[in-house]
């Protein structure tokens, strides 16, 4: 789904002389923890006489930022009869809206992945590895023009190249935490169709089971793909660390895993028919720097295509 089109029109629900705030449309969509989304695609919205993004604020009244000037928010605002003082609202519980007309897509999204959860296999579906792959997406500074993603194909042993694969394409879908595969997963899909042959295993910049549905971007994209994934995310989202294991109530999710003392860690988690343990020895025999080295060619080779692009 086009969730970028989802949230215009919610935002077009507002009637005449009405706001509404930033969590109110995350709620509407159907999940807070969307609120900074919200505000990305409002800066990013194409054209504010079409969709009155101007009418999106703060909670507690505050403007907040608009791409064509605060300036420019206010006599928007106004003319609406909506009336600001000292950088804020006035009678601001009196012209907010909620009111939406809305089916909840984050909801229904976040009930596709604790299915898709149910189908997640943590057993090694392969008896050696060959190849290992690495996807990672590059994106514009611009929502609405293509992002690059890139597919980087290692033979297991040598370390070496085998293959590689690129595809532009643009996203429906703003980066939402905990909802990472809806943005990333179509453009893994058309990389790994343009592979010559699948690798043994998919390593992909994100969480596999480190996640609060049991079912992170390389989670999805294994199930989808019936491929065996490992997800490698930079920052912990979700869980806890104890002796470099990450735990999410009480059960090992996967591991913070950094090649020395000092070094910020990655963390790693199985993604669709691997296990645990494997999944910590395949990115340990893959890294030499912070990233294994699939992840790493791949992240060069998008962020290079991007910029030849542009």
């Amino acid at each position: 789904m086009n969730l970028f089109e989802y949230t215009y029109d919610l935002v077009r629900q507002i009637p005449p002389g009405k706001v509404s705030t930033y969590g109110a449309v995350a709620e509407a969509l159907g999940d807070k923890i969307a609120a900074r989304a919200v505000g990305r695609m409002m800066n990013q919205n194409p054209d504010a006489d079409d969709m009155p993004c101007y009418k999106i604020v703060y909670s507690d009244g505050r403007l907040g930022g608009f791409g064509l000037g605060i300036q420019d928010k206010i006599r928007r605002l106004s003319k609406d009869s909506i009336h600001v003082e000292n950088g804020k609202i006035l009678d601001f519980d009196t012209v907010f809206f909620d009111d939406f007309q809305t089916g909840y897509p984050l909801k229904t999204l976040r009930q596709e992945q604790l299915q898709l959860s149910k189908k997640i296999s943590l057993t090694d579906n392969f008896s050696d590895i060959e190849t290992v792959a690495g996807v990672d997406v590059a994106y514009p500074d611009n929502e609405f023009d293509k992002a690059c993603g890139s597919c980087v194909v290692i033979d297991y042993n040598t370390k070496q190249i085998v293959e590689q694969s690129i595809v532009f394409s643009q996203t429906d879908f703003p980066f939402i935490s905990t909802y990472f595969a809806y943005r990333e997963f179509p453009l893994v899909r058309k990389l790994i169709r343009n592979l010559q042959s699948k690798p043994s295993v998919l390593l992909l910049d994100g969480n596999g089971i480190i996640h609060p549905a049991y079912c992170g971007f390389a989670s999805h994209a294994g199930i989808q793909l019936d491929l065996p994934t490992i997800g490698v995310a930079k920052t912990l989202l979700y869980g806890t660390v104890k002796d470099s294991k990450v735990f999410i109530n009480n059960e090992q999710r996967g591991y913070a895993f950094s090649l020395k003392n000092g070094m910020r860690p990655i963390y790693v988690s199985p993604g669709h028919h691997v296990s645990l343990a494997t999944s910590l020895k395949t990115v340990k025999h893959l890294s030499f720097f912070k990233n294994p080295e699939p992840l790493r060619h791949a992240h060069l080779l998008a962020k290079q295509q991007l910029q030849q692009q542009g």
